[in-house]
């Protein structure tokens, strides 16, 4: 499995799956599609938390797809040093229904964007369970970010 970027180069993100854009801009507020854990356009973790894939793996999952959400930010505004300040995400996790660490797999994409961003990634966060996600993804990121856009 692929790790999350860190502070090096931000990932290239990911194109669509379907009829929609990766990020929207309006009135300085930026939001993301649902981003799930792709590399280099592939996704490189599938499964069911807490049945094929364990926590630690899922958590990890969570920081590259919320790498792609700062990846897509970033490229849609001009760059990291436009994204002011995240406001909120939400992180979905295809999980068995008796599975309850939703917030411990969460916690990857939280320090990712911490990684990223510094105090300006510290954000407002749900964690929900879900049955599936779209190509089996075990997790998927929505992101809303305050940005400097032109």
């Amino acid at each position: 499995m692929a790790e999350p970027a860190g502070r090096g180069r931000l990932p290239a993100p990911p194109a669509p799956q379907g009829h929609y854009v990766p990020v929207v801009v309006h009135e300085g507020v930026a939001y993301t599609a649902g981003m799930t854990p792709r590399v280099d356009g592939r996704l490189a973790v599938r499964g069911l938390v807490g049945a094929e894939l364990t926590v630690a793996e899922a958590r990890a999952a969570a920081g590259i797809a919320a790498s792609n959400a700062v990846a897509a930010v970033a490229q849609a505004v001009g760059g990291l040093d436009r994204v002011r300040r995240c406001l909120r995400m939400t992180v979905y996790v295809a999980c068995r229904p008796d599975f309850t660490q939703h917030s411990l797999v969460a916690d990857g994409a939280s320090e990712v964007l911490r990684d990223w961003l510094g105090d300006r990634g510290a954000v407002a966060r749900s964690a929900v369970g879900v049955a599936s996600l779209p190509s089996g993804a075990p997790v998927e990121v929505e992101l809303t970010a305050a940005v400097t856009a032109d």
